[in-house]
Parts: C-alpha cells; structure tokens; sequence
C-alpha cells in the first residue's frame, strides 16, 4: 500500500505538470514554484532548531496563525519553517515575516521527506486541520519528530472510516497529539483506537476575533451606508447572485447592500453591474454625483473581513457550489448569517443553524423569506444576533488550550 500511495502522489504531480503545460495558472504556480524549491528548503545554519508548520491554502493559514503567533512569541529559540501545498496560499503569504522561511511543501514521497528533515533540525511539526501527507508523518515519527495536528475536524464519511481503510488508519498513529475542533472528531479517533485528542474548538475564532478588534474604519463605505441599515453579501457565487439581485426589488428604502464577489475579474465585475440600476464601485465612488446608489460592489480583495461590522446581516456564498466560504468574520461581529445548502462540514454552521442564528435557504422563495424577516422583525433578528455573539464568545481561547498542552512537550 506504501508503494501504492507514492506511486498515486507521483502522478498527481504528473497530472499537475501537464495541466501546467496546457496552460492552467493555478498548476503553473505549482509546478513552477517547485521547480527549484531545494534551492529555498536549505537551512542554513545546521545548529539552528526548526519548528515546521503546514497548511493547506491561505484558509488553513489563517486557522494556524493565531498558534503561529503564539510558537514564535513563547519558543523564541526556535526558528520557524512555514510550507503551503496550494498557490492560492503560498503566493499571498510567501513573504510573510514571523517565519524565518517559507515554501512549498515538496510532493510526498518519501525521498522528499527525508531531505527536508535531513535539512533542517525539527524539533516539532505541526499541520493543519486535515492535510494529511502519510510519508512526511511516516519519516517524522521514525526520526522522533512530535507530529501535533491543529484544529483537526473529520466525519463519519472521511475515508479514514470506510471498511477498505485499515492502511490509512494506520499512519494516524504517526500523530502525536490531536487538537481537535470537536467532541465527534475525538469520539470517530477513539472508535479507532486513536485516544490522544484534546478537543480545544477552532483557532480560527481566534483569528477573526482579533481582527473584529482591530478593525479599521472605511470612511467611504460609511459614506455609501449613509445612515442606512446594510445588509452584505460577502464571497457570492453567480449561483447565490442570481438570488441576492432579484430580492434588491423588495429591499427597503432605509436598507443598502454591499456584494464582494468571490471573483472580482472584470468579466465577474460586469456580469454583476448588468443586472443593477442604481450601484458603484468601490473604487469609483468619488465619482457619484446625485442619486444615492443601492449596490456597493466591491471590486478588490482584502477588506471583506474588516467591512462585515457595517452589515446588519450577512450573506455567505458558496453554499450553492461546492461548501460555503467563511462565515466566522461575519458571526464576530454578530451579525446573524444566511447561506447556502451545503454547509454540514462546518461545526459552526451546523451548530447555527440547529440554533437560530444561521439560516440556509434552498430557493428564491426561502432566501427572500428569511430577508424579509431578518429586516421587519426586530425581535427575531435581535435573538438570532445575540445567539451568533453568545456561540462566539463561547468558541474563542482554542489557541489557548493548545498552548497549554505545548508548553510541557516543547
């Protein structure tokens, strides 16, 4: 099966190096940035002592960071070596300045695995949520490297609990420790026979609590809100847009909404605009003169984050795709959440809407209903903010908890 799986990882990255060269940007980014990726993986003082973090894509980064904060601050003897599977990640974050190097993490064979433990002295490896890479778990434990995994989250589905699995359940036991997001994820490990768990929540509450408190102010959204009441639709899809534009018919006068579109090419951008009347741009908002616009759309990246204090609700997209897109930055600042149908792999979502401070809609009819009623019901609306402030309040201190498991292992 070992054999199986390197032969597998081989031809992904075959697979990637072909879509690279029929011109996809996204396998461009990752075959080229691996090209000469040992050039960077060279630790260059032999004596120095490593601490390893690995994520995903920048999603995964933002969940690990308020643990990175925290390694670099109370093991200030360690270096720190920060390794991206995924473009979308590395490319943001390639320059990021609390890790004394970044990279792409090579492909998961086990010569790989091998040269990079071989270059640098790792004291301790730390991965994120679910990026499970068997050879690199299989080399760190043979070479007594403590393998922790941060805000872990699985489900009776994930392939590791199918009959075929046994191989795959295996390599789990090359963990040290889990830090789980839930008492489901701890209670799946066990029925396998994996006790070392600590079920701590998700750090990302941490993160985006920190950024709710630190949130600047954007005088020209101010400027567009006017005094009004602002709903946002953060991270839509045209398969959630086809919703949110047709409801701006039964919006209120005293009401705005602001859409940050998930892709803001300029074709996305123009196939927004074709269905309003009366909207800017948010970086053409010095030239409105006369009528109040309805619509803000946002077309750069960044702020999204930042801006959800403004909404008095929000739409999260995705939900109609494949899973919806972040809805923790919104939930901080209270704000009650609608999203799509396909939400059940995220605890908070789940746990929202069970409680009443989130709400998934299936159709036109659904989405405009709890709009309407998100708007005309104080008390309905107040209820559901307060639930969303009280799950918060409830979930932060993640980071915390795994701090004081580390601090007797590090």
């Amino acid at each position: 099966m070992n054999l199986l799986y390197s032969i597998a990882i081989r031809l992904y990255s075959g697979f990637v190096a072909l879509a690279s060269l029929l011109g996809n940007e996204k396998a461009k980014l990752w075959w080229n940035g691996r090209k000469n990726q040992w050039k960077n993986l060279i630790s260059v003082n032999k004596n120095d002592e490593w601490i390893w973090i690995h994520v995903s894509s920048l999603g995964e980064f933002e969940q690990g960071l308020p643990v990175i904060e925290r390694l670099k601050s109370d093991f200030p003897e360690y270096k720190l070596l920060l390794t991206f599977f995924s473009p979308s990640g590395y490319e943001p974050r390639k320059n990021f300045q609390l890790a004394d190097k970044v990279a792409y993490m090579p492909s998961d064979t086990l010569h790989n695995a091998k040269k990079l433990i071989k270059n640098f002295n790792i004291k301790a490896a730390f991965f994120v949520k679910y990026d499970f890479w068997f050879n690199y778990m299989k080399v760190l434990k043979k070479n007594n490297i403590p393998l922790y995994y941060i805000s872990a989250l699985l489900h009776p589905n994930h392939y590791f609990f199918k009959f075929y699995s046994s191989w795959f359940r295996k390599q789990l036991r090359n963990v040290s420790h889990f830090f789980v997001q839930n008492d489901e994820t701890a209670k799946l490990l066990k029925n396998i026979g994996i006790e070392n768990t600590t079920v701590t929540g998700d750090t990302r509450f941490d993160r985006v609590y920190e950024i709710a408190k630190q949130s600047k102010s954007f005088p020209e959204i101010e400027k567009f809100i006017n005094g009004r009441h602002c709903i946002i639709a953060g991270s839509s899809w045209p398969s959630d847009e086809k919703f949110i534009i047709p409801f701006l018919n039964k919006m209120p006068d005293n009401y705005c909404l602001i859409i940050a579109p998930h892709d803001i090419s300029d074709s996305h951008i123009k196939q927004i605009t074709s269905q309003l009347n009366n909207y800017v741009l948010y970086n053409q908002q010095s030239k409105v003169n006369g009528q109040q616009p309805t619509v803000l759309v946002i077309n750069t990246i960044g702020i999204l984050k930042q801006i959800y204090k403004y909404a008095r609700f929000a739409y999260v997209g995705g939900g109609f795709m494949s899973s919806i897109h972040n809805t923790q930055e919104a939930l901080v600042f209270g704000c009650p959440v609608v999203i799509g149908p396909k939400y059940h792999q995220f605890v908070e979502a789940v746990d929202l809407v069970g409680d009443g401070g989130m709400f998934s809609v299936n159709n036109q009819q659904e989405f405009d209903d709890i709009f309407e009623r998100l708007i005309n019901d104080d008390e309905f609306y107040n209820k559901a903010s307060g639930i969303c402030q009280d799950y918060i309040q409830l979930s932060i201190g993640a980071t915390n908890k795994i701090m004081k498991v580390l601090e007797s292992k590090l």
